[in-house]
């Protein structure tokens, strides 16, 4: 008896057609084709109505939208390439939405002038140009100084100079604030830390008063 060698063919995602609705997966795809070939038209469509039953349990987020089961059945179309000869209780989506362009998302494109204090910083130095010179906008210019100055210190590990930021919300503001003489910043404690957002200054050490603290402690009075 002769033995004979079995080749098992692998087929990859990468290989096969492209879903159009790649949410529904390739399962739904294949069941949408088996019963496009169903010749009886009410056997097509409870089976396209069943189909849609699957598809709901598998989106289920679509029942957040309005009319979702409206949705449903034009995903039902356009997994059947708007060939669907079924009695739907919706009309088939117009042929154009396949070749529609999304939607394109405004972005504000106006470059940051000054990257280590943020956009926000232009939002707030307009706003306070439009403020009548007074106690009230002296206040403000100071909360805005003192917040600059820990931006400031976030990105740039070197002490700032009072006179720099006032300088710097000027330049920012174009001219229309005009920081007050006298104006003084609260000092800054010797043990305060400024660190860029998202890094930690315990990372891969061992926490004060943590699990590791105390057993160095212990260790250290084992010595």
């Amino acid at each position: 008896m002769e033995a004979t060698d079995q080749v098992i063919k692998l087929f990859y995602n990468t290989e096969r057609e492209k879903l159009v609705m790649p949410e529904y997966g390739r399962n739904v795809l294949s069941m949408v084709e088996q019963m496009k070939q169903v010749r009886d038209r009410a056997k097509r469509t409870d089976q396209a109505r069943a189909i849609v039953k699957v598809m709901e349990l598998l989106n289920p987020q679509v029942h957040t939208q309005e009319d979702f089961e409206h949705k449903l059945w034009d995903h039902l179309y356009l997994i059947a390439g708007l060939d669907l000869d079924v009695d739907a209780p919706y009309p088939a989506p117009e042929p154009a939405i396949l070749e529609s362009a999304p939607l394109t998302i405004p972005l504000k494109t106006k470059p940051v002038k000054a990257r280590h204090y943020g956009r926000n910083i232009e939002s707030i130095i307009d706003l306070i140009a439009t403020e009548p010179d007074g106690e009230v906008k002296t206040a403000m210019i100071r909360s805005l100084a003192i917040y600059m100055r820990q931006q400031y210190l976030i990105w740039n590990k070197d002490s700032v100079a009072d006179e720099t930021i006032f300088s710097d919300i000027e330049k920012l503001s174009n001219g229309r604030i005009q920081v007050p003489e006298g104006i003084e910043l609260s000092k800054i404690s010797g043990d305060s830390n400024f660190s860029r957002p998202g890094m930690s200054m315990n990372v891969g050490g061992a926490r004060q008063g943590g699990r590791n603290g105390k057993f160095n402690k212990k260790n250290k009075n084992r010595k």
